[in-house]
This record gives structure tokens, sequence and C-alpha cells, in this order.
């Protein structure tokens, strides 16, 4: 099996892990309307390609649902519950991934290494979220909810594109548009876009160029290039080390701190990705999947 998915891969997982990063020098702005204005910038820039947008609807339905769905819950689910807890939720997608493959791809089985890493992944990326601190409450059940639906609408989506008839990654610029479209369309009906646009300033802009341009843009055309490509067993594994270089950036752009749990925490990510990555260092790896 080629190994190349690896590279487009490890480009969306180095991307992803700036998003916290950009995420927290725009917190003064919804969320919402920081999504739709980056993926609106990210679609944008895509219509050089836009030639390779000719694509049947059942693929733009996927695509949209997939990108638009996925911020619309996990950002909904901020609003109805804790971050720290919803975000934890929304990190089983990688989860969900591994453990959905077999029933998007009747070659592909889970082995005990499958499942082990990507629960060590889990419980890696839980004490680096939490720190240890983890309070449930029935009370917001609701917000759990709609994470657990983000997380599963990622990993759906993800393992969606490669089952799909073949079509040019270049056409996630067009899921990119729409859904910012769609989300700047919701954020209007809720907020005033035009008062927001007015304050933003210079540097707001930079990073909003910066995070249309990577974590959401560039990512999403990586992460079909190596979804189609590669195993998503493996691809599972390996992006709970998102949380884990998330983690440094902040530490060191950020000036936060790093505390013992978080070290803790990405020495257990990094032998949860090894583990569940053992396909790559065998000689006769399994056959590339083919979406059958």
């Amino acid at each position: 099996m080629s190994r190349l998915y690896l590279i487009f891969a490890f480009i969306s997982i180095v991307l992803w892990s700036f998003l916290a990063y950009l995420g927290a020098s725009l917190n003064r702005f919804p969320p919402l309307f920081v999504t739709g204005a980056a993926l609106t910038f990210s679609g944008i820039l895509s219509l050089i390609k836009s030639k390779k947008w000719r694509i049947s609807f059942k693929i733009l339905l996927v695509g949209v649902g997939g990108i638009f769905g996925y911020h619309f819950f996990f950002f909904s689910a901020l609003h109805h519950a804790p971050p720290i807890e919803a975000n934890l939720v929304n990190y089983l997608w990688p989860l969900f991934i591994v453990l959905l493959t077999p029933l998007f791809f009747q070659r592909a089985s889970l082995c005990f290494h499958h499942w082990m890493g990507t629960l060590l992944g889990f419980v890696g990326t839980a004490l680096v979220i939490t720190q240890g601190h983890l309070r449930f409450s029935t009370e917001f059940l609701f917000g759990y909810f709609l994470a657990f639906l983000a997380a599963l609408t990622w990993a759906s989506y993800s393992l969606m594109t490669k089952r799909l008839s073949p079509f040019p990654s270049y056409a996630v610029g067009k899921f990119c548009l729409i859904s910012g479209l769609l989300s700047l369309t919701i954020y209007s009906l809720h907020g005033n876009l035009l008062l927001t646009l007015h304050r933003l300033q210079l540097i707001d802009a930079i990073h909003l160029v910066l995070l249309g341009s990577g974590p959401l843009g560039l990512a999403f055309f990586t992460w079909d290039a190596a979804l189609k490509r590669g195993d998503p067993r493996i691809i599972g594994a390996l992006t709970y080390l998102t949380p884990l270089l998330s983690t440094f950036i902040l530490v060191e752009l950020g000036g936060y701190h790093l505390s013992g749990i978080s070290a803790t925490g990405m020495v257990i990510i990094i032998s949860g990705a090894t583990i569940g990555t053992l396909e790559l260092y065998r000689k006769n790896p399994f056959p590339h999947l083919n979406g059958r």
C-alpha cells in the first residue's frame, strides 16, 4: 500500500493542531461567525479550481452535511453544555472512525491493537482536555447528545467520502463555501452580522485568513485525500495526535503552562497512536481498501 496518505493525514493533523491557538485569538467573536467566515474564505480561495466542482447532488449533500453538520452540532453543543465535557465527547470521532470502518467496508476488520490504540488515544485526550477534572451532569444531556452527533457526523462523513464514486478533492472547496455561507446565514438570524464585521481589527482579519487557509481550509482537502488513499483504522488512531500537538502549540505560542497531567496524556496518546498503527511496521500490510 502506498503510504502517501500518511503525509496527507499528518498535514491535516498539524493544521488542526493550530485550531485551538487561532480559535483562542478570536474568542471574542461568536464561534458560528468565526467558522462561517473562515469556511467562506476557504471556499472563495478554492474558486480557482471551480471547474472541478462538478459533482453529483449526492456527493454535495454528503460533503455539506459533513462539514456544515459537524460544526453546527459541535458549536450547538458548546452552547448547551460545559465546553470541556462537550469537547471531550466531540473527540469520540477518531474512535468512531475506527469502530465504524467494518460497517462501511466489508474487507476491514478490527484487531485488538485497533481497539487498544484508539482507546488509549481517547484516554490520553481526556486527560489533556479535562486536566483530571470531569463533571458530567444530567442537566446538560442535550448538549452532550449534540457533541455526540458532531463526532458521529464527522466520522460518518470521513468514511462515506471514501465509499462515494470518485470525485476530485478540489470539490471540497464547494463544500466549504456552501457550509460557510450557511453558517453565516444562521448567525445573521441570531446576531448582528454587520456589527460583528465592524468589530474586526486587522489582527482579527489575519487570524481569520490563517484559519480559513489552514485548519478550516487546506486541512479538509488533505483529509479527503488521506481517507481516499489510506486505511481509516490507521488514520483514526493517528488523529489523536491532534490534541497533543495542539497543547504543545498553546504552550509554545500561547504562553500556557504544560501540566504533569497533560504530559502524561501526551505519553498515552503517543503510545495509542503507535499501537493503533502496527500495520505500518509489517513487511506485508493489508491490501488497500477500495470502498467495498
